[in-house]
């Protein structure tokens, strides 16, 4: 199986419990006792899957939960007290693909966490399916979307946020136009941020790191009048 599972959860027992039943059963576990480091832990890891508790030290399960959707697609099941049906409504609205009430049987998590690895078209097939989604190749570019990176064949550069939001939506719809607006809207993702600068100048800084000649690009067209157009020859 060798799918990768993050647990966010500050109970050290339960994590210790569910961390050796699910490698008992296939998985590989990550563990984390809070929020702090989540997105870094996804970034460097890339994991299958998460499992997160609601009731955490400093930020909450909620509140993390609506930081990593900004970026990340990995399926989320949510750990909620017994009762809390708020908590789990809000959880699933943010986001999050299933919950399991406290306490429970470690077998019934499994359970889940294979249906919705099945749901998120992942199956049991082991890791390395997970690891091909996480990258996008077009143009002769290769954009890691867990570590917000693009390679060429010489080297591999770092994007900001909204460079590597927009390089991602223009990747995935190579040889279309799209307009500002359109570009605008897609990398929002789900509007849970604004960029602070225009899609011109932002498109001038992707050139600048992705072009031989950004004055004559050959990867990312300007279609006057229209918008831009990411070029795949391939």
């Amino acid at each position: 199986m060798n799918h990768q599972v993050l647990i966010v959860d500050d109970d050290e027992k339960l994590q210790k419990l569910l961390k050796e039943y699910l490698e008992n059963n296939g998985f590989r576990v990550l563990c984390l006792g809070d929020g702090s480091h989540v997105q870094e832990t996804i970034r460097k890891n890339a994991p299958d899957m998460m499992i997160l508790d609601i009731m955490l030290p400093g930020k909450d399960g909620l509140e993390i939960l609506k930081e990593i959707r900004r970026d990340f697609d990995l399926p989320v099941i949510m750990l909620t007290a017994k009762g809390e049906d708020t908590d789990r409504i809000v959880g699933l609205e943010l986001g999050g693909d299933d919950y399991l009430t406290k306490p429970f049987n470690p077998r019934e998590l499994l359970a889940r966490i294979k249906a919705v690895l099945r749901r998120a078209g992942e199956g049991v097939k082991g890791g390395s399916e997970s690891q091909k989604r996480l990258l996008i190749r077009a143009g002769g570019l290769t954009l890691n979307t867990a570590r917000q990176t693009v390679s060429t064949e010489e080297q591999e550069m770092e994007l900001s946020t909204a460079e590597y939001r927009i390089l991602e939506v223009l990747m995935k719809n190579p040889n279309i136009v799209l307009n500002r607006d359109q570009l605008m809207t897609l990398a929002r993702g789900r509007d849970f941020m604004a960029f602070d600068r225009s899609i011109d100048v932002h498109i001038s800084k992707l050139r600048a790191k992705l072009e031989p000649d950004a004055h004559s690009p050959r990867r990312i067209k300007t279609v006057w009048g229209s918008g831009y157009m990411f070029i795949d020859e391939s």
